[in-house]
């Protein structure tokens, strides 16, 4: 290990803050950034790392979270086992992508992230009739004020859409909060303090399975479980702020910041994919 490795510390506290204030674990955060700091390693352990680190930067997270009596814990279990197998598969299938065929990848999602992003800040906000039939699912969930907030959506429509997020938040190392978040809130219709923290509960159970693939296949080993170790270091406190940040910060001018991140990450990793 080098002395430069340490500065992993102060990067885990940053991504845990920052990972939880907008329910996404961080890993959209921190992949792009070992890609630039680690060009030599492969997408199999740079991802293991990312996923490793998100469990960790989830069950923090979680707990935080659990303490606001923010999680939908029955809509979670749900997406967490639809979750699951995409998850594995996922972690597989990434020790077989070309390193710089993942970067151009990478790069292509995190603009088309960016761009997302903009987009559904500037939608105006509607109110939306309850849902109706079968399949719906009806949830009661306390709100920042001490309210009830009441919100229903298609049972069949979450699992499908956390079976997707799963295989690729895996494949990616991203652990899916950066996708599952804006699904829950645009798609399936959670409030957004719901979504968030339920997204950090689904992060923790569905981190861990890629994790422990990766444990089991050999990508995650020796010197990559120090660099876990340190990062984990400064993640576990930096999610508890980033958890409590939520109760202070309005969404704008995050969304704004995101976006500039996502993209010039984004810009940054196409570019080394081209020119690789």
């Amino acid at each position: 290990m080098s002395w430069f490795e340490l500065l992993l510390i102060p990067l885990g506290f940053a991504v845990g803050a920052y990972g939880t204030l907008v329910g996404a674990g961080g890993g959209f955060v921190l992949v792009p950034v070992l890609l630039l700091v680690y060009p030599h390693e492969t997408p199999a352990q740079l991802t293991s790392i990312s996923l490793a680190v998100v469990f960790f930067n989830a069950i923090s997270g979680s707990a935080a979270y659990a303490r606001l009596k923010r999680i939908d814990y029955h809509t979670g279990l749900i997406f967490a086992a639809a979750s699951i197998p995409g998850s594995i598969g996922g972690a597989l299938f990434v020790g077989i992508v070309p390193r710089r065929a993942f970067d151009g990848m990478f790069g292509l999602i995190l603009l088309c992230l960016a761009a997302y992003t903009v987009w559904a800040a500037g939608r105006p906000v509607t109110i939306r009739p309850p849902l109706r039939g079968r399949g719906v699912i009806t949830r009661v969930m306390p709100g920042e004020a001490g309210e009830m907030h009441q919100y229903s959506y298609h049972l069949w429509q979450g699992i499908a859409y956390s079976s997707a997020v799963g295989f690729f938040a895996s494949l990616l190392g991203i652990g899916g909060g950066v996708v599952h978040v804006p699904v829950m809130i645009a798609l399936l219709r959670f409030p957004v303090h719901v979504a968030v923290a339920t997204s950090h509960f689904v992060l923790a159970i569905v981190s861990a399975s890629g994790t422990a693939t990766h444990l089991w296949n050999g990508d995650l080993a020796g010197g990559d479980l120090v660099r876990v170790l340190l990062l984990a270091i400064g993640v576990v406190p930096g999610a508890q702020v980033g958890a409590q940040l939520t109760r202070r910060f309005k969404g704008p001018a995050i969304v704004r910041f995101l976006a500039v991140a996502l993209a010039g990450l984004g810009a940054r990793l196409v570019y080394t994919g081209i020119a690789a």
